[in-house]
């Protein structure tokens, strides 16, 4: 078993996030683990969209390029039959 440990919240706020692990048939590990999950996609996210935004504009045109090749790799040949 994983060590455990408490970390300290407010009352309403243990009340929260128990109420919304609930909903989502989770237990508060569970939940919170995917919070954190989601949270750390949206920094990655975060971070390649600012790295678009800073990048220079050849260096942008062959990143679509390369990216657009790779996306002909992804079609479902099998829907195609």
């Amino acid at each position: 078993m994983a060590d455990l440990t408490t970390i300290k919240v407010s009352k309403p706020l243990r009340e929260r996030i128990s109420a919304a692990a609930g909903q989502e048939d989770a237990t508060v590990q569970t939940f919170l683990e995917q919070l954190m999950d989601e949270h750390d996609r949206h920094k990655r996210l975060a971070a390649v969209a600012e790295a678009i935004r800073g990048a220079d504009p050849a260096g942008l045109s062959t990143w679509r390029a390369e990216t657009a090749e790779w996306a002909t790799v992804d079609v479902d040949t099998e829907t195609e039959r």
